[in-house]
């Protein structure tokens, strides 16, 4: 018998007058870059794979040896049965990856951050957080019971006024994206470095979009900039290609979190063959530099030209009056196109999927209101004609819509 629900109605209809309704598409995936759309012929720039690795041979290989070996699941919790013997090498290797003691594997990045800040955080501590962090962290935060404030978006100057305000009784936490993931903007770090180190706080950072990516080696936004936070964490489904997330620091805090995060406590583990997977891809990200180096060209080159043709682009000051300036900041793989309207942004999807080009309209909660926009994301594994193509089809679609 059907339940009828008139609250739950009115939100959907509230959120589909409002341009904000989401609705899963059929996707078959024909390699990293191309996909069919409901039905639409397709050129992604819309994943997280940015170096191309979930299609490495090498990658691949370890998967299914993985799963020949020990099967299709973990079975149950790390603690209980399923913690497989893969999960030791990728652990030590990410915390050497990191210059960490040691470091936990979650099964996903939004779970490690749900799970170390809620571990860490009380009711007798107090968190800094940007206000453009990633749900997970705000989630955590939420879940702790910590008191928290956020300071405006890479406000050094602005985050220092808020810690001279209190005086904390408990434990005080900053915690910050490395590379935004709307915006593909760093955050200061050093000065994030110095205020903590100032006020005595621990500085958490979460280097999702950061590992694997930039930096020597690609160990990230922290080693690009020349700081050593106590705690980074990231994920394994971006760079890496594969499932998981991870929480690095020292020993003392991954021995606290196997006791005390209960995300890691109460889910099962992994699938072999992704933790495999993702240990082969971190041995890449050394050896394979070019790929770092080619996702960040190109989506140099992307902001570039997208900025000349009027596009607005946060993070670089790019802009009609500033485009040729933009290289001043190191490029990420993430080009955010600004339409501020959502049915803007949703008809500029529209057309471009309509050309064969897909880039997701990104709206609110994701991003503040009033700040839709197309989230551009590049990949190693994507050609020049393949970005040529799509530097042709928004400037066209967006001229179609006023936009440049």
């Amino acid at each position: 018998m059907a339940v009828n629900n008139p609250d739950i109605e009115t939100e959907l209809k509230t959120l589909a007058s409002g341009n904000l309704l989401r609705r899963l598409r059929n996707q078959q995936s024909r390699g990293v870059t191309r996909a069919l759309i409901d039905g639409c012929e397709a050129v992604l720039f819309a994943g997280n794979d940015y170096l191309g690795l979930s299609a490495h041979p090498r990658v691949l290989a370890a998967a299914r040896r993985a799963l020949e070996r020990y099967g299709s699941s973990a079975g149950a919790s790390r603690l209980v049965t399923g913690n497989h013997p893969l999960f030791q090498s990728l652990e030590e290797n990410l915390a050497r990856f990191k210059g960490k003691e040691a470091a936990l594997v979650f099964p996903s990045g939004y779970m490690a951050n749900l799970g170390f800040l809620a571990a860490m955080a009380g009711p007798d501590d107090l968190v800094f957080s940007d206000r453009l962090c990633h749900a997970s962290l705000y989630d955590g935060l939420r879940l702790s019971g910590a008191r928290f404030r956020r300071y405006r978006h890479n406000d050094a100057g602005h985050l220092g006024r808020l810690l001279s305000r209190e005086d904390p009784k408990g434990r005080l936490l900053i915690v910050t994206d490395g590379i935004f993931s709307m915006d593909g903007d760093l955050a200061p770090l050093p000065e994030i470095r110095v205020l903590a180190d100032r006020h005595g706080c621990l500085l958490a950072v979460d280097d999702a979009h950061g590992t694997g990516v930039i930096g020597p080696g690609g160990r990230g936004t922290a080693t690009l900039l020349g700081v050593k936070p106590e705690i980074e964490t990231g994920t394994l489904s971006k760079a890496a290609g594969s499932l998981g997330g991870f929480v690095a620091g020292s020993r003392e805090l991954v021995d606290y979190l196997v006791n005390k995060a209960r995300p890691f406590i109460f889910t099962t583990g992994l699938p072999p063959a992704s933790v495999a997977a993702a240990d082969a891809a971190l041995g890449l990200f050394e050896e394979e530099g070019w790929r770092r180096e080619r996702v960040l060209k190109l989506a140099a080159r992307a902001r570039l030209v997208l900025g000349r043709a009027g596009f607005r682009i946060p993070g670089n000051g790019v802009g009609p009056n500033r485009a040729e300036t933009f290289s001043e900041t190191p490029a990420t793989p993430i080009v955010p196109l600004i339409t501020g309207d959502e049915k803007l942004a949703l008809r500029l999807s529209s057309l471009c999927l309509n050309r064969g080009i897909f880039i997701p309209a990104i709206r609110n909660p994701a991003v503040p209101k009033n700040q839709a926009r197309l989230r551009m994301t590049l990949s190693a594994a994507h050609s020049d004609e393949e970005l040529n193509r799509a530097l042709e089809v928004l400037t066209e679609s967006g001229g179609e819509l006023g936009l440049i």
